[in-house]
């Protein structure tokens, strides 16, 4: 046991679950925690962003690439509000982030008597955005609520949480003993399931295999190659599944080539995903039996109509499989004419695009981080982007959040390990974020954006032209001079006018290991959707 305020036992907290960075904004709510975090800097950083959004986004970036749990912390209110966006994509990619939150001083919690920062039912807005949310009421239960949190984001469906922390708590002064982190046991697969997944293969001629975004890290990377490999199967990777399998393997494929799988496919395996068109029915398989493998009971449920279905974690489900599942003859010469045939039709719809997936892959080496946004050159990534390691690709997923690239990017960055992050985003979506220019000048994060310059939202744009007839409303855009601009942060701008152009300029950038801005002017490129949407459900 040992005296300390709120704010020193939710850092040493902290500390002792691993965290090496919060991404965060003090205020005044927080100044006891922040003056926490001041006695142990040398164990935890602290690293504020220029806008509150980007605080959870960071966290976000951050655990996608290592495969720690991210934190962020913001006052409440606005903050809160601000921080909202980034929790909602967490939540979407099933990220795990903590978000600290600050509130008003907990007596005066729900009166409405318009304290600083106070919105009514904050509690009720977070807890919308989060797995599991707790406010601790006595500065004795910070430390518990803090390793409650962590165990809440590593067992089942890994999802944000929150902690709401008054002003009052964090100050207040008791004996407390922080602990240890608590335990949380190895998933097992369930044996019945397996089995049944197992029988199914095995009379099955044509199995095919689906990955999702629940289908993550170095462990589950190996599992994947290694059973398509025992039964000769493809596998498709959703757009959350991309890094599941390398895309050089042989039989991996990407989501869209499901469409043509399904006139042959006798049997569809799916681990970790949602197996739902953008419009909330059953991906089609034709009349191929299924089975769904997924830690979230929901995922399991209509409209879904599984043969077999098995709430259970993918990646235990997947190491039973390979130790079960006898080597075979598969899909052989077929598979191959289907990655060719997938291939070409990408380059012929898409060239234009393809040129500049194409460079930046070049440009990256095989760990390489690949940072999406929604933007043309980043539509086209979802399947046109050869992902090549685990925690190597970032997109915002279901959520589909405009402007979360670049601060997204940068957590990336700082947890990256010295692996080179590249991050495309468009001039529509860097409007969201140009003030954290700063956050990569300040803290030297070596973040290499490559910004496609059009002077429109694009894809709105485009589809006003072709759709609506030209009749053009809210898609221009009035641009900064963005060399100037970039220049003005002290940052490395280039001009690249090609393909070829931005790779070389990746690969410079890489050299320097300074934060470096890429830009490229474009035209609105053709649609990349025409042939990827499926038109029967």
């Amino acid at each position: 046991m040992a005296k300390m305020t709120g704010g020193d036992a939710l850092t040493q907290a902290l500390i002792s679950e691993g965290t090496e960075t919060v991404f965060g904004i003090p205020g005044v709510q927080l100044d006891g925690l922040t003056d926490g975090m001041y006695r142990r800097q040398d164990e935890l950083d602290l690293l504020v962003p220029r806008h509150e959004q980007s605080t959870t986004y960071m966290a976000d970036g951050y655990h996608r690439v290592t495969g720690r749990p991210g934190v962020a912390m913001v006052v409440p209110g606005p903050g809160v509000l601000n921080a909202g966006a980034g929790m909602a994509t967490a939540y979407a990619c099933s990220s795990q982030v903590m978000l600290l939150a600050g509130t008003i001083p907990s007596t005066l919690v729900g009166s409405g008597l318009g304290a600083l920062h106070e919105i009514p039912k904050q509690t009720e807005t977070i807890e919308g955005l989060t797995k599991w949310t707790a406010r601790p009421t006595r500065v004795e239960e910070i430390p518990e609520l803090v390793h409650e949190g962590f165990r809440q984001m590593r067992t089942g469906r890994p999802r944000p949480v929150a902690l709401e922390l008054g002003p009052d708590i964090l100050h207040a002064v008791a004996d407390l003993e922080v602990g240890d982190p608590f335990a949380v046991e190895a998933p097992v697969a369930p044996e019945d399931g397996v089995a049944e997944i197992a029988a199914m293969l095995a009379a099955s001629s044509k199995p095919v295999f689906h990955v999702g975004g629940g289908v993550r890290g170095p462990k589950a990377f190996e599992l994947v190659a290694r059973l398509a490999d025992l039964v000769d199967a493809p596998v498709v990777m959703s757009e959350n599944g991309r890094g599941a399998i390398d895309a050089r393997d042989p039989h991996a494929l990407p989501a869209f080539a499901l469409w043509g799988l399904r006139e042959t496919a006798d049997a569809v395996v799916s681990f970790g995903s949602r197996f739902l068109t953008p419009f909330g029915q059953q991906l089609n398989i034709g009349d191929a039996r299924l089975a769904l493998v997924n830690i979230d009971a929901d995922d399991l449920r209509a409209p879904r109509r599984p043969d077999i279905a098995v709430n259970a974690d993918a990646t235990a489900v997947l190491e039973a499989l390979v130790d079960r599942v006898e080597r075979r003859e598969g899909w052989g010469g077929e598979l191959r004419r289907l990655r060719e045939e997938c291939e070409a039709r990408v380059r012929a719809e898409v060239a234009p695009q393809m040129a500049f997936v194409d460079a930046i892959r070049s440009a990256l080496p095989a760990d390489g981080i690949f940072v999406n946004e929604l933007t043309q050159i980043g539509y086209v990534s979802t399947y046109g982007y050869p992902v090549h390691a685990p925690h190597s690709y970032v997109w915002p997923g279901y959520q589909g959040t405009l402007g979360y690239a670049m601060p997204t990017a940068l957590g990336a960055a700082v947890g990256a390990g010295g692996r080179p992050v590249v991050v495309v985003t468009g001039d529509g979506g860097i409007g969201w974020s140009l003030q954290e220019f700063a956050t990569a000048k300040k803290y030297g994060i070596p973040l290499i954006t490559v910004l496609f310059e059009d002077n429109r939202f694009g894809n709105v744009w485009r589809i006003q032209r072709d759709t609506y007839g030209g009749r053009f409303i809210g898609s221009d855009l009035t641009n900064p001079d963005f060399e100037l601009l970039v220049k003005a942060f002290g940052i490395d701008f280039t001009l690249a006018e090609d393909a070829d152009a931005v790779q070389r300029a990746i690969g410079q950038a890489i050299t320097a290991g300074r934060p470096a801005v890429i830009k490229v002017p474009v035209d609105v490129f053709p649609s990349p959707w025409g042939f990827i949407h499926e038109k029967k459900h």
